[in-house]
């Protein structure tokens, strides 16, 4: 394990000015290269103390410029448009990527990397996800996973387009197969004649 002193919150770690433990990998592949954390040595310590009123000044600027963006962007909703089989599972998925290009299209600039996915999306439907834009503020964006805009629409209206899809399928079976079975009844039903 190794000690870090963190320049900023990191979420499910710690606040900023905080000493923490975390594993090499964790330390030198993400924490330092971002520059969210310096190796806690007594250089570093000292250096950090001298520089905390400003780091905090800078990221108290930072968290209201997010909290402003955050405003607009909450409850925003972005369409993606994927192929689907029957069923409403898509041919791929809908990544954090996805996601972030649709957003960016709406007008907000955001990297891919502040979309948060529990899991990759694989079927059609509305999508709550998270946008961290600070690490103390975030907004919700619903994405709506369709094949068509004209699906999109329907979904956002609260109508599944699938069920809508079997209904039409069923009723033109049942229209196209009932003179079928009635033709094919006649002959049965009339006497034999020789």
């Amino acid at each position: 394990m190794i000690e870090l002193i963190l320049l900023e919150r990191v979420e499910n770690l710690g606040q900023m000015g905080q000493v923490v433990k975390v594993r090499p990998g964790y330390a030198r592949n993400f924490l330092l290269p971002q520059k969210k954390a310096l190796r806690a040595t007594k250089e570093n310590r000292a250096y950090f103390e001298t520089q905390r009123s400003q780091l905090e000044a800078q990221n108290l600027k930072r968290k209201g410029e997010a909290e402003q963006v955050a405003a607009k962007l909450d409850g925003t909703h972005v369409v993606v448009i994927r192929q689907a089989g029957e069923s409403g599972q898509l041919y791929g998925s809908v990544s954090a990527r996805d996601i972030a290009e649709a957003v960016t299209a709406a007008g907000f600039s955001i990297a891919r990397s502040q979309v948060v996915l529990d899991r990759p999306i694989k079927s059609l439907g509305l999508y709550k996800t998270r946008v961290v834009l600070h690490p103390e503020v975030s907004a919700t964006v619903t994405a709506n996973i369709a094949q068509s805009p004209e699906e999109a629409v329907m979904q956002e209206q609260g109508v599944d387009p699938l069920s809508l899809d079997r209904e039409e399928t069923a009723g033109a079976a049942d229209a196209a197969g009932a003179p079928a079975k009635e033709a094919a009844e006649e002959p049965a039903s009339e006497p034999a004649e020789e």
